[in-house]
């Protein structure tokens, strides 16, 4: 997969920020169908990470309602930039953020009217989701499930997202360890998901762009058979980011690959202003599902 470019004027000097992305997607070594997707428009700096739940096919399903979902929201905003009306104003945040998280709210009305009153086979049916927009120098982060964001800057890496789950709520209120989590038979327990409510609060965040950073957003597929110091390596010493997503799903299949895998990555890079103009302007956009 090629990776796409996004220009971004820095406010403050001749230099400008632009966006190199890479994904990959993978059906693991034990499932037969790939529940995972992720979908990008550099165009309008939206990035997803969607794991489908609900058996069969209604997980796929309800994963490339979510990508889609989002990716048509912000391909609809209009000739002056403005996003569309929003359901809701939330507080607390940049305007980029509140924008995220009504495109998170309908993604998660598309995928409970789908799972509600769509086909029979499509009941129950839910997503995570985890999402970045950038928009100048800044991002926007906002997700709903236990898909995680991480962000390396500065030879470290942080987690950005609190996975909304049942034994990660528990270790949050001390009765239950990191480790004891990890172990445990009921992680799958998802406390917050598109669709399986027909409301969804999203968790939304502000960070200002910095030279250098990379976010990975990915898939429990990948977090629960790597650990982070792991992730850290391979993120930050690949020769690539299309290496650096080969070697992450690589890795968690060698440990066994459960799970499907899905990594996304983006990196901020500086660029002379001078070389903006030769920048394809179109940017790129990207949907997968793939084995």
């Amino acid at each position: 997969m090629r990776a796409g470019c996004l220009t971004l004027l820095g406010s403050l000097k001749l230099m400008s920020l632009s966006v190199q992305v890479a994904g990959k997607s993978d059906v693991g070594c034990v499932r037969t169908n790939n529940e995972d997707n992720f979908g990008y428009d550099t165009r309008y700096g939206i990035f997803v990470v969607c794991d489908g739940m609900g058996g069969q096919a209604a997980g796929e399903v309800a994963s490339k309602m979510g990508v889609d979902s989002m990716l048509d929201y912000f391909r609809r905003r209009n000739q002056n930039g403005n996003f569309p009306k929003p359901a809701r104003k939330f507080e607390g945040v940049s305007e980029r953020a509140s924008a995220l998280g009504n495109a998170i709210l309908r993604a998660n009305e598309a995928v409970f009217k789908a799972s509600h009153e769509g086909e029979r086979e499509h009941a129950g049916m839910g997503s995570t989701i985890v999402s970045v927009l950038v928009q100048d120098n800044f991002l926007a982060v906002g997700h709903v499930g236990d898909s995680r964001i991480y962000l390396v800057r500065n030879s470290k890496m942080q987690q950005l997202t609190n996975d909304h789950s049942l034994v990660m709520e528990q270790v949050r209120r001390g009765l239950m360890t990191v480790a004891e989590a990890e172990k445990s038979e009921i992680q799958n327990i998802i406390l917050r998901a598109l669709g399986s409510e027909e409301s969804v609060e999203p968790d939304l965040d502000d960070l200002v762009a910095l030279p250098g950073d990379t976010l990975l957003l990915a898939s429990d597929g990948l977090t629960k058979e790597v650990k982070d110091p792991e992730i850290f390596k391979i993120v930050s010493s690949a020769s690539s980011l299309e290496r650096a997503c080969e070697q992450l799903v690589q890795a968690a299949k060698s440990n066994g690959g459960d799970d499907n895998i899905t990594c996304l990555l983006i990196r901020m890079v500086e660029q002379p202003w001078y070389k903006r103009i030769f920048v394809n302007k179109k940017g790129t956009d990207k949907w997968q599902n793939s084995i």
